[in-house]
């Protein structure tokens, strides 16, 4: 089976069933690893910044061994068990029905009146304080997450897995995973999560500005102001503090005509952030149902994008 087929049936298994919560999830794995991998090079090397480093190594070592290794175990049992295998590693690396899941449930609260129900939910998606937040805050943050999470969790894997199949869309959701664990700036992180943040910045580098141009792009499929979003994109880019988060934000924002950004509570303190977009319009709870669409549809034009050159090249 071409790779090209087993990552549209990893694809199509995310959009019929969501995350594989009755796998072994390699994310979990990863997280488990990651976090025994600290205490070991903590212990190691006292240096916390080249202990972070050796950290990165060997999570990164055992994730990629790992995947190849059983996928080549799988195969050797029969071929089109090593193909079986491939599907289920690449699905479990991609999560836009759970993502559009988590949003939606935001969405129903919203939609029934229930903010403190809201509040609740959107903290799931969020690292920010929610407990005050207005209607309009709880949209804001929603929509915020599901742009940003385009890219972790479609459009980032994929583009890795079209590159370098199943193994290379483990690797990167092991930096991902690294990052979502080490890449904080407090006390504990930020010399020994330097690397883990610096190397999920260069795997996303790619991935977030081409997802933000086919945001654009799926602005103009699905009706909106695809013009606005190529305008706040080329314009607001680069005012977040990731050098890739605002790719994506800024591309829905304009289609959207939300301003994004701005003050937010994190632990009790108000952290002033750029403001991304303008203020065309007040956020209302079909904004949620609207950033959904434009993940879906953005995806989508991603895989046939990138599947479509690598049939052109490999072929």
């Amino acid at each position: 089976m071409r790779l090209e087929h087993q990552i549209a049936l990893a694809l199509l298994l995310d959009a019929l069933l969501g995350d594989p919560r009755w796998l072994p999830h390699p994310v979990r794995l990863i997280g488990g690893l990651a976090l025994g991998g600290e205490r070991l090079c903590r212990w190691l090397v006292p240096h916390e910044r080249t202990a972070g480093i050796l950290a990165v190594i060997f999570v990164l070592a055992v994730t990629g061994l790992s995947g190849w290794g059983v996928i080549l175990l799988a195969g050797r049992l029969h071929p089109w068990a090593g193909e079986a295998l491939s599907v289920l590693l690449l699905y479990t690396c991609f999560a836009a029905r759970d993502l559009t899941a988590h949003s939606r449930a935001v969405f129903a609260a919203l939609r029934d009146g229930d903010l403190v129900l809201a509040r609740q939910r959107v903290a799931m998606l969020v690292g920010r304080d929610t407990a005050r937040l207005d209607e309009a805050g709880v949209v804001r943050a929603c929509v915020e997450s599901v742009a940003e999470n385009t890219v972790d969790g479609m459009t980032a894997p994929l583009f890795w897995a079209v590159i370098g199949g199943p193994v290379a869309a483990l690797v990167y959701k092991a930096v991902n995973t690294l990052d979502s664990t080490f890449g904080y700036k407090n006390e504990r992180y930020r010399l020994f999560g330097w690397a883990s943040a610096r190397l999920d910045d260069l795997a996303n580098l790619m991935p977030a500005r081409l997802t933000g141009v086919v945001m654009v792009a799926a602005g103009f499929v699905n009706g909106l102001s695809g013009r606005n979003a190529w305008r706040i994109l080329r314009r607001d880019r680069l005012r977040h503090a990731s050098p890739n988060s605002g790719h994506t934000e800024a591309a829905m924002a304009g289609t959207l005509g939300l301003r994004l950004g701005g003050p937010n509570s994190y632990f009790g303190e108000v952290v002033e952030k750029p403001n991304i977009g303008d203020d065309l319009v007040a956020p209302i709870p079909d904004h949620i149902e609207q950033a959904n669409r434009l993940l879906v549809t953005a995806v989508a034009l991603t895989a046939l994008l990138l599947l479509g050159l690598r049939l052109i090249l490999v072929s």
